[in-house]
């Protein structure tokens, strides 16, 4: 199933900026040097405002997965991924069959551009994974 069109708004534009430039961004702080999720306000580890955007990795492993059955459609498996940096993402796999996916698998993000919207990430299996 391909993913949905997604708009941006004032609060995701910088993250779309850097999907539209093949990069996924996420959360450091100024303070404590943790990193966290892209829709953090605050940081986890010390509560500090002083977040800035950087570019992950993009690699890290599934966590937990559940599999979507849409009839008509083909199944769509979406989990939960740790990056290397720690935060965990919700995020569609995909050029993966729900029973190639597992706990540990190690994925890559990469983009998807549907008509209309802006880049959304994705994970796919890391080369070499399996």
């Amino acid at each position: 199933m391909p993913v949905g069109i997604v708009h941006r708004d004032a609060a995701t534009a910088e993250f779309f900026d850097g999907t539209a430039r093949g990069e996924l961004l996420i959360r450091h702080c100024a303070q404590c040097g943790g990193f966290s999720a892209p829709q953090a306000r605050t940081c986890p580890r010390c509560g500090s405002p002083e977040l800035s955007w950087t570019a992950a990795s993009g690699t890290g492993s599934v966590v937990s997965w559940s599999v979507v059955h849409t009839k008509g459609a083909p199944p769509t498996v979406v989990a939960i991924v740790e990056l290397e940096e720690e935060p965990w993402l919700q995020l569609q796999i995909t050029d993966a069959a729900p029973e190639e996916v597992y706990a540990g698998l190690p994925v890559r993000v990469a983009f998807e551009y549907p008509e209309g919207g802006e880049a959304v990430p994705v994970f796919r299996p890391a080369a070499g994974s399996g």
